[in-house]
């Protein structure tokens, strides 16, 4: 008999937790110089929080308009550099790629993303990824890496923020 299992458009593979803090712990500090540096133009957190769900696995989306890829500055998806249309394309990507939704603190792992609003404004401006996590699981206790202001390692709770959101990363699809 031959028993061939294909896996559905609807079944998640696992991201590599592993591999995205990996990631994360190396360029953190630093620049890959296979993607454009960002810093200059908004800032560089989403590019390197995209980078790290990358790295964990997750294939690139090239649905125009609204997929996340990027092959070089001016061939992107604006989920890949910006964070409102990373969040988007997390929270609602039914097809290939990385596969995210609104968690509670208590549920954040490492290489999940998390999302500040540094003002009243109801936009959100920075996407750090978690790389490390203490008991009890509050602010104090959960340790980001994000690019813009290079950090590794860097307690959440020493951003000023009038509001944060939790991405779990779920897995993806082919």
């Amino acid at each position: 008999m031959d028993y061939n299992f294909k896996k559905t458009d609807t079944e998640l593979f696992p991201y590599n937790r592993i591999n995205a803090y990996r990631y994360a712990k190396r360029w953190a500090l630093d620049r890959n110089p296979r993607f454009y540096d960002f810093e200059d133009l908004g800032g560089d957190c989403t590019n390197f929080a995209s980078q790290v769900l990358y790295a964990g696995g997750c294939p690139m989306n090239y649905t125009k308009w609204t997929g996340w890829y990027y092959n070089n500055l001016n061939d992107r998806a604006a989920a890949w550099t910006g964070v409102e249309y990373l969040y988007k394309f997390l929270i609602n990507n039914k097809g290939r790629g990385p596969v995210g939704r609104l968690c509670d603190i208590k549920e954040i792992e490492i290489g999940d993303i998390v999302q500040l609003n540094f003002e009243q404004d109801n936009i959100f401006n920075h996407s750090p990824v978690v790389v490390r996590i203490e008991r009890p699981i509050n602010p104090d206790n959960i340790f980001i890496a994000a690019h813009t202001d290079d950090r590794f390692d860097y307690r959440l709770s020493n951003y000023y923020y009038t509001d944060i959101r939790f991405i779990h990363i779920e897995g993806y699809r082919y």
